[in-house]
């Protein structure tokens, strides 16, 4: 049963637990709205706008978000796993579309060749992403798990990856000047190189 009605305008509504996968949706507007321990899995979300809004508990795996809009939106403790982000609309005009992760699991995703600068990801698990083309400048990605994930040709000017684990990133293929790591972890980042370390 679908809970909510196309071309419709939604704000400062709160939407508890409910659950209706694999439902489309088209043309709705999402404002200030907060939406909690829902489940929202393999629906398509068809040329909606969400602003400001607020994911907690949710699981929204496999949703299709095409020629959607996300601004302001925060992602507390959901499962986003297998979501192609590059089927939604990100305006070139506009570079920091402020969205947050905090907790979740991204695993089997894409950001291919999206400009998401100021990205923040906080004791996330994002295993087998596609980061490849990306700009991610300025990004906050703590605490995270990076597992297979893959970075080419990728910007992460003064990205800060401070506690994450897991990645593999060669430094002569991806822009990382000015990103911060873990000393530990860094280590990973001269294997490119050739470098053999002694202790």
């Amino acid at each position: 049963m679908k809970i909510f009605k196309d071309d419709e305008q939604y704000l400062e509504a709160s939407f508890k637990k409910h659950e209706v996968p694999e439902e489309y949706y088209e043309g709705i507007e999402f404002e200030e709205c907060q939406f909690s321990d829902c489940d929202f899995s393999g629906v398509k979300f068809q040329n909606c706008n969400f602003v400001n809004c607020e994911f907690v508990r949710c699981n929204l795996s496999l949703i299709n978000l095409s020629n959607s809009r996300l601004s302001g939106i925060t992602f507390r403790e959901s499962k986003l796993i297998g979501i192609d982000w590059t089927k939604a609309t990100w305006p070139i005009y506009h570079l920091d579309f402020g969205l947050r992760f905090e907790r979740c699991i991204l695993n089997d995703s894409s950001f291919f060749g999206l400009t998401l600068n100021e990205l923040n990801l906080d004791e996330c698990k994002l295993h087998d992403v596609d980061f490849r083309e990306g700009n991610f400048s300025r990004s906050t990605m703590n605490y995270c798990d990076f597992t297979h994930s893959v970075f080419m040709r990728t910007s992460l000017q003064n990205a800060d990856f401070c506690g994450s684990t897991g990645y593999a990133i060669n430094v002569l293929e991806n822009n990382a000047q000015g990103a911060k790591f873990s000393r530990f972890e860094a280590l990973n980042l001269l294997e490119c190189l050739g470098i053999e370390l002694i202790d």
